[in-house]
């Protein structure tokens, strides 16, 4: 029996090398997420690509069933994103325009009708004019120093610099989206050949498969509860009286891909426009409320119920997620968090090692599904 105790420290070296596994996977972490910074120009319409070619592959392989060859499928896809991009923004470039435009005098009229809320406001804003003339002159009648502006370009010459960039992007991504499409499951066969052991073939491919089937069930279920919740807003705000309801339509269907921030953002927007089209701010206030409310009937009741327990998430997991993407990746990187960590959630679903991870993802009272094969061999064990 005392040849079977441990000896004193005999366990320092296992500990040691697990504690420099996880060193390896930090700074692995750490170099990816470098990487994807620091080449976002390269990633961002590679990786947006990927996710549509998953939206789109079911539909890929239904229509190949029927005989329809994968490149016709490709190409139809393609146009039809590209003729709804243009027509898109063609429909809305006249409203943007012009409030691109009268940016300046919105942002003084808000101004001026938001000081009317609290006498506070008006004695904080004078009390800085003060200290601020104190600061410039002394309050004498001395020279007062000359003061340097600085002439920023406006939102609309932003644009059109970085319009040949956006454009670049755009063919990149559809291109890319079109060898992909038409290619079929070329990259699902390479997988099968390139995976030695029968086992991790067919893990490999249901983690493929499971990966497509979520990514594409949750854009194709997003996209229609977004375009119907474009509608509402849409008439709701026609029949309040609001300026250019299609353009706050269109808003509330694509800012609503970005969790949390895109409603936020669309309340501002509502809010803002409307103090400046109504006259008083309980007017402004109500219809923004009305585009709250129904955002919010949307994100608390007809999403969870609609994406299914299998695609539920964590929610602080997700606000931390669209943060990071959303400073690395700007718009497009807030809209592919979700679809990032429903990846993730699926590999972890198969592979035991990372079964924490997918507790850790998934939503309240959701457990995580096993693969049938690890649940087999623990039977066994």
């Amino acid at each position: 029996m005392a040849a079977d105790v441990p000896a004193p420290g005999s366990d320092r070296p296992q500990r040691r090398k697990r504690g420099q596994h996880w060193a390896v996977i930090g700074l692995f972490i750490i170099a990816a997420a470098a990487t994807l910074v620091l080449a976002r120009s390269f990633f961002m319409p590679v990786i947006l690509a990927f996710l549509l070619s998953l939206v789109f592959s079911p539909i890929r392989r239904f229509l190949a069933r029927k005989g329809v060859p994968p490149g016709i499928t490709a190409a139809v896809v393609v146009i039809g994103l590209l003729v709804a991009l243009v027509v898109g923004l063609l429909s809305l470039s006249a409203p943007v325009r012009e409030y691109a435009q009268d940016a300046p005098t919105i942002i003084r009229d808000v101004e001026r009708k938001m000081r009317v809320l609290s006498s506070a406001v008006e004695t904080v804003t004078e009390a800085s004019e003060e200290v601020e003339k104190l600061t410039e002159g002394g309050g004498g009648g001395g020279e007062q120093p000359e003061r340097v502006v600085v002439d920023r370009p406006g939102v609309l010459a932003q644009v059109a610099t970085s319009a040949p960039y956006m454009l670049a992007q755009t063919a990149l991504t559809l291109v890319l989206l079109f060898f992909l499409i038409s290619s079929g499951d070329m990259f699902y066969e390479k997988i099968v050949h390139a995976i030695p052991r029968f086992s991790d073939k067919r893990r490999a491919i249901e983690i493929a498969y499971d990966i497509e089937k979520k990514i594409s069930r949750y854009f194709l279920t997003i996209s229609v509860i977004n375009a119907g919740l474009g509608v509402a807003i849409g008439t709701a705000l026609y029949f309040l009286g609001m300026p250019n309801p299609v353009l706050f339509g269109v808003l509330a269907f694509a800012l609503n891909f970005v969790p949390y921030l895109g409603a936020l953002t669309g309340v501002a927007l509502t809010a803002v426009i409307g103090i400046v089209t109504f006259d008083t701010l309980a007017q402004a206030a109500f219809v923004a409320f009305v585009y709250f409310a129904f955002t919010s009937l949307e994100g608390q009741f007809i999403t969870p119920y609609a994406v299914g327990r299998s695609l539920k998430l964590n929610p602080v997991v997700v606000f931390i997620a669209v943060a990071f993407w959303g400073w690395a990746w700007s718009v497009i990187g807030m809209v592919i968090a979700v679809p990032v960590l429903i990846t993730l959630r699926a590999f972890s679903e198969r592979i035991p090692q990372m079964n924490g991870l997918g507790l850790f993802l998934a939503g309240r009272h959701v457990e995580v599904q096993h693969d049938e094969d690890d649940r087999g061999s623990s039977r066994a064990a």
